[in-house]
């Protein structure tokens, strides 16, 4: 399987230039299985979601399985979400049969009032598409590694992110913690660029169970980059060597 991270300089709250910048990215790089979109790709990240979120079904949704048709791969992203009266940072996993599956960030990230203005996710979500398990994850979610240890049932970690330049190496060490200690395949993309807050560093990456890197985004710039993974590859370094059979047994509580 072909993954492709779009590291994006997010347009703050132009939703339609940043899903036109998306599109222009995805169409030179043709031919992937699946096409990564940072957190709120569409408008930046932000605590004051009654001015940039959108309905359920809204365009920014409407235009990924569109793109997702088109390209014949999954598009796979995070937007601010209004819900029955409430915000959600909303993860979107769209095949390209118009299937959509959808992740509700778990850990709202408190140091910067996100939990004050969202509403945290209580489920766990794993995406199958051709032959692949994906597990789904949001920025913060990536410091809580109990919430996503593998308990068998995943192949590959999906990271969307808005994580600042000042917590740079803390980003990359926990991307290859999570696929070392979980032997899975992780791809984290992150954007690049500023916002009224923060600067970005980009950084997007594509790792293995061994924790080496197979494909890493320039930092402080606009990027694209790509890896194949192998889940017979995976299957066999799982076989030869069973650290998830030594896992840890526990029950996560909401």
């Amino acid at each position: 399987m072909r993954i492709v991270l779009i590291q994006q300089n997010i347009e703050w709250g132009k939703p339609l230039q940043n899903r036109q910048n998306a599109e222009q990215a995805i169409s030179k790089h043709p031919g992937a299985d699946l096409y990564l979109l940072p957190e709120m790709f569409n408008t930046g990240f932000s605590i004051h979601p009654q001015e940039l979120a959108e309905p359920a079904n809204g365009e920014t949704l409407l235009w990924m399985k569109r793109l997702a048709d088109e390209t014949n791969a999954a598009i796979v992203a995070s937007l601010m979400i209004l819900e029955n009266g409430k915000f959600y940072n909303r993860m979107f996993f769209v095949s390209p049969n118009g299937r959509t599956t959808y992740y509700n960030k778990r850990h709202l990230f408190s140091y910067g009032d996100e939990d004050k203005h969202f509403t945290a996710g209580q489920e766990r979500v794993i995406v199958g598409f051709r032959g692949w398990r994906f597990l789904l994850q949001i920025c913060y979610d990536l410091r809580f590694p109990v919430f996503s240890r593998n308990c068998k049932d995943y192949d590959a970690i999906l990271y969307v992110a808005n994580w600042p330049t000042s917590r740079l190496q803390v980003w990359k060490t926990l991307l290859h913690a999570r696929a070392i200690e979980n032997q899975c395949f992780v791809a984290g993309v992150n954007r690049t660029g500023n916002d009224p807050v923060c600067n970005y560093p980009g950084a997007s990456a594509i790792i293995d169970a061994y924790g080496h890197t197979l494909a890493e985004c320039q930092t402080n710039r606009q990027d694209v980059c790509s890896a194949e993974i192998d889940l017979e590859w995976l299957e066999a370094f799982r076989k030869k060597f069973p650290v998830l059979e030594d896992r840890d047994k526990f029950n996560l509580e909401k």
